[in-house]
């Protein structure tokens, strides 16, 4: 059985489509993990996989002083990354990018190990673009950024399939609600959202008359329990937590949203818009909502006033209903795991791209 070494974090966007890949994986090849000591080793901690541990330093936006030792730090990281795959003989590297991937990349292209990467979003960052220079082909979520890569093949975005088939009324007693009431799902990404965690705070008087909550605060905060208002710091179930939801309340993130659609959940998006963002989640938030599949509210217009309002055009909006019924989304799974298969027994890996495994028509969203 070949040996697949999985990369990529810095975020739980660069990880949750590994766990969405890897039933089917497991039945094909060994598999290890590549990454550093942060996120991703807590979201495959229970999952069996080897998981080797590198240093990976990440450019810090608008700081020169911070950045003047990165050079140094890459290489460090490039080592130990090249330790790891002499260690695990990998045969293959499937990337998700971010920059806790990329030494893993460059060490893997010294060695000539084959190199597939997938792009979340609807542009790529800094070491994505650097990393999809160095695979041998890119998978994408999004069809337009596919045309925009020498080697990019439109898959669409793995989804974890257990999410799927969640059943609701499980979901509502475990929270706890009635279904008296349409339920709110509200989270901000992988480690929370304190601005979020905030205007949900100061709009609750408003937001109970119309919705029983399901928050996922992270770390941000300890708001009490009330009635019809459940927060928790972290959810791993969350096929549960999407079954429960009549909307959902969230970041725009490339995977969120993609599984948003698949569950034709209708949702309010905050897109991530500050110095820590290169822009990513506006854009994808943009993107979906000309399309009429999400609203938007931007995060400098966001307080309790801004968000209760949003919300209750949500509830009343038919026309993103309506838009969502007849969205079809397809998931990238089988489309990334024949492709991965096709390249670890095909030797001659320019051929790649036109393997029959890769021949996938682009959805239409209306």
């Amino acid at each position: 059985m070949k040996t697949i070494a999985l990369t990529g974090g810095g975020s739980a966007g660069h990880v949750i489509p590994h766990l969405a890949l890897l039933p089917e994986l497991k039945k094909y090849f060994n598999i290890v993990y590549i990454g550093s000591d942060g996120i991703e080793r807590s979201l495959m901690k229970d999952t069996k996989v080897t998981f080797y541990t590198i240093h990976a330093s990440k450019l810090v936006r608008g700081s020169v002083l911070k950045n003047l030792t990165l050079p140094y730090r890459l290489i460090q990281s490039v080592r130990e990354a090249k330790k790891a795959l002499d260690h695990c003989k990998a045969d293959i590297i499937f990337s998700k990018g971010g920059y806790v991937a990329l030494p893993v990349v460059l060490a893997a292209k010294s060695r000539k190990i084959p190199v597939f990467s997938h792009e979340s979003d609807f542009s790529a960052g800094l070491a994505n673009k650097i990393i999809a220079k160095r695979s041998n082909a890119v998978f994408t979520s999004f069809p337009e950024t596919a045309k925009t890569l020498r080697n990019g093949i439109y898959s669409g975005s793995p989804i974890r399939q257990e999410l799927l088939f969640a059943n609701k009324s499980a979901a509502l007693i475990k929270y706890g609600f009635s279904g008296n009431k349409p339920v709110l799902l509200s989270f901000g990404g992988g480690s929370g959202s304190a601005a979020i965690g905030s205007a949900i705070e100061g709009a609750l008087p408003e937001l109970l008359k119309h919705f029983d909550i399901l928050h996922i605060r992270g770390k941000n905060g300890k708001a009490p329990k009330q009635p019809g208002y459940l927060p928790l710091e972290f959810e791993h179930d969350m096929a549960s937590a999407y079954a429960c939801a009549d909307y959902v309340l969230a970041r725009a993130g490339s995977n969120t949203v993609f599984e948003l659609l698949a569950l034709k959940k209708p949702s309010l998006l905050i897109p991530l818009e500050n110095k820590r963002s290169r822009g990513d989640q506006a854009e994808n938030a943009e993107y979906f909502q000309k399309r009429g599949l999400c609203r938007v509210l931007h995060e400098k217009d966001l307080s309790p006033s801004t968000l209760s309002r949003e919300l209750i055009a949500l509830e009343q909006d038919f026309n993103l209903r309506k838009n969502l019924a007849l969205c079809s989304v397809s998931a990238g799974n089988d489309t990334i795991i024949a492709a991965l298969l096709d390249a670890s027994k095909n030797s001659d890996l320019h051929r790649i791209k036109n393997s029959p495994a890769l021949k996938t028509s682009c959805p239409q969203q209306k």
